[in-house]
């Protein structure tokens, strides 16, 4: 079983990058790959080129679930995340997960996609979205666990 996460841009900042390693480190119930790929704010387009052809390279040997993090993506509690989480790892086998640059996702992305998922109505900074979406895969195989952490 394993995730994909696709991020635009990169973690700058060493207590954010800190952090992720703490969560990385914690997770054994998946493997969980990240792919930072290049910011380019000012062509929505040149994003969407980078992000369709990693899906194509992370899709060319199996089948996947490809899921777009949007404000008006489905929204989870923590349970219901853990439950399908592993329902669709179970079903897929890997899950590719997407995080759009500043700009949020050319149309071109959204066509490929599965389904959006929203981490919140907030809008959060990027660094934040990748964290928290990260804490949340952790919780999730905690929950599937029955470890504590969740309580």
């Amino acid at each position: 079983m394993k995730i994909d996460l696709i991020v635009i841009g990169k973690l700058k900042d060493q207590s954010f990058e800190n952090i992720e390693k703490e969560f990385l480190k914690r997770i054994n119930k998946f493997e969980l790959n990240i792919h930072e790929l290049k910011a380019n704010s000012e062509n929505q387009e040149q994003e969407a080129s980078l992000i369709l052809k990693k899906i194509d390279d992370l899709t060319k040997k199996q089948n996947a679930k490809i899921m777009a993090l949007t404000e008006k993506g489905k929204k989870y509690n923590s349970i219901e995340f853990s439950k399908q989480l592993f329902s669709d790892l179970h079903q897929f086998k890997n899950i590719i997960l997407i995080i759009a640059g500043a700009y949020g996702f050319h149309p071109s992305v959204l066509a490929k996609v599965q389904g959006e998922l929203s981490l919140s109505p907030l809008t959060f900074p990027h660094k934040f979205a990748r964290i928290i979406l990260i804490e949340q895969l952790y919780r999730a195989m905690t929950i599937d666990d029955g470890h504590p952490y969740h309580n």
